[in-house]
């Protein structure tokens, strides 16, 4: 089969679009044309299945060429002379196999459909054929619809892509190759030449583990983990997540205890989390991110763990281990934009391929990162892919994602001008909001009992309302208007907050507008915002104790809660993800009482339910004292399904308030069961020596009420005795 040599030169310099229909074995006047390139080589030949040996002659620039007289095509090998006096290797040749991803696939990444892209896309150890002709390498796919030619380059071929040219499968965009021999553990990338000639050498999108930063190459993995977590994605799929208890650990793993790999950690941090009761753990973004100072929110590699901390397996191991102890695992999930590193997403085939074209929709002003273009079907079918990736290879229970209010509007951080209104001439970013629905809506279909929650900053309506009723379709969103309020209380002196009353009790106006997790996060202890504990005015022992009230108001406060690592023991300083948790602090009493009263309150919340079942039902909140400015104290009342009560007081101020009366809905004994001015967790001693009584005395139009001690810059907790009788319960302190 005579090639002209433009078609050959092509070939021979890894520049042709579809190398395959060069090389390999082609029919041809009755037989087979085979082909091959071996640039270096000094003899090859054609090595068939009964052993025959057919030499091949060099026909241009390293492509040799032999006619072979048979009918159909042989499951042949090479056997290649590299030098004079060397022994002959025999090899398979790329070029003899058929695609390894098939038109279904191609129509659905066409479509934006593929709803397990990572089953298509990157590289995949698998074998072809069966018996003695099985081969077993690696099929690489990629997307990169303007590329003129992409090649695979790697610790496998010296990181010469001549020889391991992809062949561009038409109109999908998509290019494959697959390469005998090459297994779990290959570094390679793809090397892409762009439209105005120049080769760029990219890492795979796709790539399901990279290489330890600063290194940037894509690794081939396979994974032969094995699950033991069915009983709790069983109990997960039949449990309602809006009347479930869900305190939340917010963590940032490589600096959680520094050095732990994730094997490690699947002890340790199992282990504290089950000891100090949370219900979740939520991690920090682990996809793999160059930077570490990111925290892992500017994301190279989405649908790769970061092998900072060990291998994919690895952090299944980890997940796999906090579900036995019953703890659910949050991810956070950076949909909103990505980093501009040449050798990563970033114009990708040469041209704007995952983001948007247009600086004023593709580039963040305030992050110097480029912006998703999700109005595209492969782009954003990515991105709804890497979400179910994450929930169903890592079992993943729910994604947090990140910055979803820049996502919301096409003016985020825009000046007049800097911005292109909609099609009908509003600032909502119509696509991004299609592209959410989507997302939560697969996820939710896909996986069931898992959840999505929202950092979503404004107020943008309907964030947890279903999509079918035109609502974004999360589980969940944070209530940042209740966290910036309410630390802004707190930064003020006791003498003024009787001003800023409204900034604690504000929340309950729209606390049944969406699903809301209570959030104190990383983001509150970072940037010279300083700890949480010193955000407070007054001496160690005041803030400490301003610190123990507050979290007993967010436990009991409707909605779920969420703290970030460090702030249960009381830590002082800002957190800094080099220098770790400052674990020595708990040598001290002030610090180790505020991780006992965290410890205390989840053990209260798991016998109550009355602080967690009706967080989003009017029926289970009520105020029985919110007007107190002058005190600075506050009461309220939750109640469970079932209608049982818990009795909420706190006080702001550094005065005890003593025989302060609050009403009750029922009389009778009520058990003090929390009160954060314990000696145990470095209180003043100040409360009700455990219980009160509740006499007939009318008080803001209830039929009972009791004098009660409320302590200096502390909170109390009461039940009705009746709920504590027959059964043990969390410590009063």
């Amino acid at each position: 089969m005579p090639l002209g040599l433009h078609e050959l030169g092509g070939t021979a310099t890894g520049s042709h679009h579809d190398p395959h229909a060069v090389l390999g074995a082609h029919e041809y006047d009755g037989g087979l044309t085979v082909r091959t390139l071996k640039p270096f080589a000094r003899a090859v030949a054609v090595l068939l299945e009964d052993g025959t040996e057919v030499p091949m002659e060099h026909e241009h620039d390293g492509i040799w060429a032999t006619t072979l007289e048979l009918e159909r095509v042989p499951a042949y090998r090479l056997r290649v002379t590299w030098a004079e006096g060397e022994e002959s290797v025999d090899l398979e040749e790329p070029y003899r196999f058929w695609p390894t991803i098939g038109e279904l696939d191609l129509h659905l990444i066409r479509e934006g459909r593929h709803e397990e892209l990572w089953t298509a896309l990157g590289a995949h150890v698998r074998t072809l054929g069966e018996g003695p002709q099985a081969v077993t390498g690696t099929s690489f796919t990629v997307w990169a619809p303007n590329a003129r030619a992409v090649q695979v380059i790697g610790s496998f071929n010296g990181w010469d892509g001549r020889g391991h040219a992809m062949r561009s499968l038409g109109s999908s965009g998509v290019w494959e190759l697959f390469i005998p021999g090459v297994g779990a553990g290959a570094v390679y990338k793809f090397r892409i030449l762009a439209a105005d000639g120049t080769w760029r050498e990219k890492a795979d999108p796709m790539a399901r583990l990279a290489e330890v930063p600063p290194a940037t190459g894509s690794v081939v993995t396979a994974s032969d983990f094995e699950w033991t977590d069915d009983h709790w994605l069983a109990e997960r799929a039949a449990s309602e997540a809006v009347s479930s208890r869900m305190s939340i650990y917010e963590v940032h793993l490589p600096s959680w205890r520094p050095g732990l790999s994730y094997l490690e950690l699947a002890t340790e941090l199992t282990d504290y989390v089950r000891e100090m009761g949370f219900t979740h753990v939520e991690f920090m973004p682990l996809a793999e991110h160059p930077f570490g100072g990111s925290w892992g929110y500017q994301v190279t590699g989405y649908y790769a763990p970061t092998s900072r901390l060990g291998s994919p397996d690895e952090l299944r191991h980890l997940i796999n281990t906090l579900h036995e102890a019953g703890i659910g695992v949050i991810m956070d999930w950076v949909p909103a934009h990505f980093p501009k590193d040449e050798w990563a997403l970033g114009r990708f085939d040469g041209t704007p391929l995952y983001e948007h074209a247009d600086p004023r929709r593709g580039e963040h002003p305030d992050w110097g990162t480029y912006i998703f273009d999700t109005g595209r079907n492969e782009v954003r079918n990515f991105l709804v892919a890497n979400a179910c990736y994450w929930l169903e290879e890592f079992h993943v229970d729910g994604l947090r994602v990140d910055a979803v209010a820049s996502m919301l509007y096409l003016d985020y951080s825009r000046e007049e001008g800097q911005w292109v209104p909609n099609r009908h001439g509003g600032r909502e970013d119509l696509e991004n909001i299609a592209f959410l629905q989507e997302a939560t809506a697969t996820a939710y279909k896909r996986v069931p009992g898992i959840v999505m929650i929202a950092e979503e900053s404004t107020s943008f309506p309907g964030v947890t309302r279903p999509t079918d009723v035109g609502g974004l379709g999360f589980g969940f969103k944070w209530n940042m208007g209740w966290m910036h309020d309410t630390l802004e209380y707190l930064s003020e002196d006791p003498v003024h907050r009787q001003y800023h009353h409204g900034e604690l009790t504000f929340s309950m106006v729209y606390q049944y507008s969406e699903n809301f997790v209570l959030p104190l996060s990383h983001d509150e202890v970072v940037h010279g915002k300083g700890s949480l504990l010193r955000k407070a005015p007054g001496d160690d022992w005041q803030q400490a104790a301003t610190l123990r009230s507050y979290l007993a108001f967010q436990w009991t406060h409707p909605g779920k809660q969420l703290i970030f690592m460090g702030i249960e023991f009381a830590q002082g300083t800002e957190w800094s993800e080099q220098a770790g948790l400052p674990w020595w602090l708990l040598e001290y009493p002030l610090h180790r009482g505020a991780q006992q009263l965290v410890r205390d309150l989840n053990a209260l919340q798991a016998e109550f339910p009355a602080l967690y079942q009706r967080d989003q039902d009017p029926a289970g909140f009520e105020w029985l004292i919110g007007d107190d400015a002058g005190h600075n104290v506050l009461a309220f009342l939750r109640r469970d399904a079932a209608g049982d009560p818990v009795a909420v007081g706190g006080d702001f101020s550094p005065s005890a308030w003593h025989d302060y009366r609050v009403p009750l809905p029922e009389g009778g004994s009520w058990l003090e069961v929390l009160n954060s001015d314990a000696p145990v967790y470095g209180g003043s001693g100040g409360g009700n020596l455990g219980a009160v009584h509740a006499e007939p005395l009318p008080q803001h139009g209830r039929e009972h009420s009791v004098r009660l001690t409320v302590p200096p810059l502390g909170a109390v907790v009461l039940v009705p005795e009746r709920l504590r009788q027959g059964r043990g319960g969390a410590p009063s302190g």
